[in-house]
């Protein structure tokens, strides 16, 4: 499959010369399935499921989301009514969206996770017609059912559907496996994924079909100048949100590439290596949280036949320590990038090419303006801390938030999209993160991102992770406190505290080092693996 980015000598050679040729008229579901399935042995996916291995064709993606698409369509739902997909990596979470993207409709990517009350909020704000879903979330769908008088229709693709809920196969094979993908142009609405929730209720962001464009060359950058031949691709990040649905599904049906999918209750990384190794798997996109867990796990690389050539990783700041000991352990690329449920993919590094800085969130990707802005809109100069923006219009940037026109307003600065995070542009024009805006510590007059107190922290050898705060305080106005979990074999004391605080406090200044310490067993996480640390302020301002 041909590549977006032109050959190069050099990393600013081919930003320079990139631009946008979106197609007049297109659909996801065309791009990702419709092109590849006119190769009826082209392998689409690989599901494994305990001693079981079954590979799907792109032909039969294809079919079975005809399928789904002339049932959508017989059940009355038109285009831009909202189908919520609301299940873990599996063959059916992609025919879902890809029989709704055919049809119309507004997919709305939904994680398991969430509880009846998160349900609730996404089926009345985004006003869903049908739910597809198993037999392990299936009583909490018909609970928020409920409450959500817009919802007319469950899918349930396992056991015994109850409640008025329609079996998912049953169904479909009742229906012609002939359907004609409409197409749109390419602003025409595709998908709503909700924020995070790292700032108060999350915001429907509606993307268009042109999200997929959008995401293109950043993927080709990010997995070391993808795709090339072998590639096959795997990630533990759920497809609920939009790093593991535009990162991998998206990107990598885009060009044809196998995409493995198998079951795993949390990150296992014993199983991750072992599967990884077993599927000859090249590219992969892991969080930093993921990176941290399998860095105990290096014997198991040659004991696994592990051979990657790509990474990407991002989320949250990698860090430096971090990123050097997965080098190492993986013998990979590892590009480093940035990208949020609003617009992602648009900052990133290119070791390809030789074009990048450890820690850095990289430069802007091909197709996409980056700046750092004041609160005023006006560009800072190098080296000032301020707003990481990014101009419109880009098509991986989303139309609105769903219905919500205040919010939308309130998210730009004339032109620019404004990231909520915190960062600072080198002379270089590598771009470094300091935390979201939000999470700001204000100690003695400085201004305090929290990330490079965190990773100080973590190099510390008894720890697993941290999470670090301000909390009030009557002469400093914030003092910093950092939640700290350890690794097996470590237990809290008075003594590793203070040699963690010493720690920090030798790497970073004396102003940054945290003055309490609070071991905990977990962090509160966000459904895609970011600290809430929302929730631990809350928790100190309680106390």
């Amino acid at each position: 499959m041909e590549r977006l980015i032109k050959p190069a000598a050099t990393y600013s050679e081919i930003y320079d010369n990139f631009r946008w040729n979106l197609p007049e008229r297109c659909n996801i579901a065309h791009q990702i399935c419709d092109r590849h399935a006119e190769d009826p042995d082209k392998i689409a996916l690989i599901h494994h499921v305990g001693a079981d291995v079954r590979t799907y064709t792109f032909r039969e993606i294809q079919q079975r989301a005809n399928q789904f698409a002339n049932v959508l369509t017989g059940l009355g739902l038109n285009q831009g009514d909202r189908l919520m997909v609301l299940l873990p990596q599996h063959p059916i979470t992609a025919i879902s969206h890809v029989g709704g993207w055919k049809a119309g409709l507004i997919t709305v990517p939904t994680s398991i996770l969430f509880g009846v009350d998160g349900l609730e909020y996404r089926l009345n704000n985004a006003e869903i017609r049908a739910v597809v879903t198993d037999q392990a979330n299936l009583p909490k769908v018909l609970e928020a059912k409920a409450l959500a008088p817009s919802l007319e229709h469950v899918f349930v693709i396992d056991g015994s559907p109850e409640g008025g809920a329609l079996p998912f196969h049953e169904t479909l094979n009742k229906a012609s496996d002939q359907f004609t993908t409409l197409m749109f142009s390419p602003d025409t609405p595709a998908l709503i994924n909700y924020t995070s929730g790292t700032t108060g209720w999350p915001k429907g962001t509606l993307h268009g079909h042109q999200v997929l464009f959008g995401h293109l060359p950043g993927a080709e950058v990010l997995f070391d100048l993808y795709p090339q031949p072998g590639d096959k691709m795997w990630s533990p990040a759920d497809w609920a949100w939009m790093g593991g649905l535009g990162n991998t599904l998206l990107c990598g049906w885009n060009y044809g590439t196998p995409i493995l999918v198998f079951p795993m209750a949390g990150f296992d990384p014993e199983l991750t290596m072992r599967m990884m190794g077993e599927h000859s798997i090249r590219n992969a996109f892991l969080t930093p949280t993921m990176m941290k867990l399998l860095k105990p796990y290096a014997s198991l690389i040659d004991a696994h036949n592990v051979r990657l050539r790509s990474i990407i990783s991002g989320s949250e700041a990698v860090g430096r320590d971090l990123l050097t000991s997965m080098l190492e352990m993986f013998k990979a690329t590892i590009n480093e990038g940035f990208g949020q449920t609003e617009a992602n993919l648009t900052l990133g590094n290119c070791s390809g090419l030789n074009h990048y800085r450890i820690g850095s969130l990289g430069t802007p990707l091909p197709g996409h303006k980056a700046s750092i802005r004041d609160d005023d809109g006006n560009e800072l100069p190098v080296g000032e801390v301020g707003n990481l923006c990014f101009k419109h219009p880009d098509p991986v940037m989303l139309l609105e938030y769903w219905r919500n026109p205040e919010a939308t307003a309130g998210k730009f600065i004339g032109d620019w999209l404004i990231s909520g995070d915190l960062a600072s542009k080198d002379e270089d024009g590598f771009y470094w993160f300091h935390g979201r805006a939000d999470d700001v510590i204000t100690s003695s007059g400085y201004r305090i991102g929290p990330t490079e107190i965190e990773d100080a922290i973590i190099r510390h050898p008894a720890v697993s992770m941290a999470a670090a705060i301000g909390v009030p305080h009557p002469e400093r106005t914030e003092i910093i406190r950092a939640y700290v979990t350890l690794l097996p074999g470590h237990e809290p004391s008075d003594a590793l505290a203070d040699e963690i605080r010493q720690s920090v406090r030798d790497r970073l200044a004396k102003h940054e080092y945290p003055r309490e310490i609070r071991f905990v067993d977990s962090l509160p996480m966000t459904t895609t693996g970011k600290v809430l640390r929302r929730e631990l302020r809350a928790q100190a301002k309680s106390e």
